[in-house]
């Protein structure tokens, strides 16, 4: 079941198609984070302005320093103790789509811990794009049930799994890392 999904969502991806999917947190709206026009579709999509970044997620902290040019030392620790799920913006983003590097250079990236994602990005090779999955200016949705039929309709391919949970996941945290390990919170 597990494997099929990654192996349905990949295809998708491959092609340069957008999908919706669970995540650690809410649910996701993603593409590859190198291809610029899937990036776009899911702009569109969410009727978004392109000022308002995304984030890439990752399968491991090892892969940070391939997208980041400088990865601050705090940033391993900060992965590797936070109890929730954290998104770090970090300066210096490369090797992804100019669509999804904030105008300051930099891009949020959160280090996944959901069994679907982190075997999706293995196949990918690359990072996932993450944005959550409703029309700009509407409530995230919570649960699947929630997602307007808009965001299902517009999306290339539907993840099957975990649409019936309704555990209620929150986004995550979200922290502004500078190169030399300064750092604020954007949301907490």
């Amino acid at each position: 079941m597990l494997k099929d999904e990654v192996a349905k969502a990949f295809k998708i991806i491959q092609d340069g198609g957008i999908i919706l999917y669970p995540t650690d947190t809410i649910w996701g709206i993603g593409c590859d984070a190198t291809n610029t026009e899937a990036i776009q579709k899911i702009y569109r999509l969410k009727q978004r302005d392109e000022a308002k970044s995304m984030i890439i997620l990752l399968d491991t902290d090892n892969k940070l320093q391939s997208y980041i040019s400088e990865v601050p030392d705090i940033a391993y620790d900060l992965i590797e103790f936070a109890e929730n799920p954290l998104t770090l913006v970090m300066p210096g983003a490369k090797n992804i789509s100019p669509a999804i590097i904030n105008s300051d250079g930099s891009v949020g990236v959160r280090v996944v811990k959901h069994q679907f994602c982190e075997q999706l990005i293995q196949r990918m090779k690359k990072p996932l794009v993450s944005t959550s999955a409703n029309i700009s200016g509407k409530a995230s949705p919570q649960y699947f049930s929630q997602i307007d039929q808009e965001i299902i309709d517009g999306v290339d391919y539907v993840v099957d799994i975990d649409q019936h949970s309704m555990e209620i996941k929150n986004p995550s945290t979200i922290m502004r890392l500078a190169p030399n390990g300064g750092f604020e919170f954007i949301r907490r």
